[in-house]
């Protein structure tokens, strides 16, 4: 039986459920944590699951899941940062606020994350944090600003945290899908789907569990020589675009 813990943020819904379900179908224990209880996905996995009500983006938020992760499975092995904010606007349109809180849940979290887990999976000499990150950095669509910026600093912290860990068996990636059907992107209009669509090799809306195979792979020992790397989940935009 696999006994290694993860820990998946944002696991409420979306692509965040998706993962959580797929790391507990490869035998993995589960700890979900969102500002809301994840019902629907502890009832889809059943046991060895821990629902976690906190605030990724504060050190206490991280201090009271590295205790109750603990306290209920006396380990931590995985970190899938994945809880998001989405502040959209143009510069002369987002406030300040906005652009905080983006960055405080999409990339402190990281941070916070590190420095309370980090230590837990030194005691094994195995670990690994995977960041969901987003294949639009590499767009210059109006009104991203924020969620760029945090999405490349996330990558960006993988890779200095990759170097920061590595000789503790702890590896550090980020996985960049496209836009993908979740609660959050339900109400675009067809004309915006079809606008992604049309540049991708695979036409269709990617779904939360085509990136769950690429997480699963991450955290698992097969990737235990992959460091630093930012994965790209797109259906072929980012490489043909």
């Amino acid at each position: 039986m696999n006994t290694r813990v993860a820990i998946v943020t944002g696991a409420r819904q979306g692509i965040g459920q998706a993962i959580a379900i797929e790391l507990a179908r490869r035998g993995m224990r589960i700890a979900l944590v969102d500002l809301k209880p994840s019902d629907e996905t502890m009832a889809v996995i059943g046991k060895g699951v821990l629902d976690i009500v906190a605030d990724v983006s504060t050190d206490e938020g991280w201090q009271e899941i590295g205790r109750r992760v603990d306290e209920h499975f006396g380990r931590a092995d995985i970190v899938v940062n994945n809880a998001l904010f989405f502040a959209r606007g143009a510069i002369d349109e987002l406030d300040v606020e906005g652009w905080r809180r983006s960055f405080a849940v999409n990339l402190d979290a990281q941070f916070h994350s590190a420095r309370h887990i980090a230590p837990r999976m030194r005691d094994n000499r195995w670990g690994r944090f995977i960041a969901i990150s987003s294949n639009s950095i590499g767009t210059a669509e109006i009104g991203l600003s924020a969620y760029m910026a945090t999405k490349m600093g996330a990558i960006g912290f993988m890779r200095g945290l990759a170097n920061d860990l590595g000789g503790d068996g702890i590896t550090c990636n980020a996985i960049l899908p496209s836009l993908t059907e979740t609660p959050q992107t339900a109400s675009l209009p067809e004309e915006a789907r079809r606008a992604v669509w049309s540049l991708q090799a695979i036409k269709r809306m990617a779904q939360p569990q085509d990136v769950t195979g690429a997480v699963a792979f991450l955290a698992s020992d097969d990737a235990s020589f992959i460091t630093g790397q930012a994965l790209v989940v797109d259906g072929g935009l980012y490489k043909i675009s």
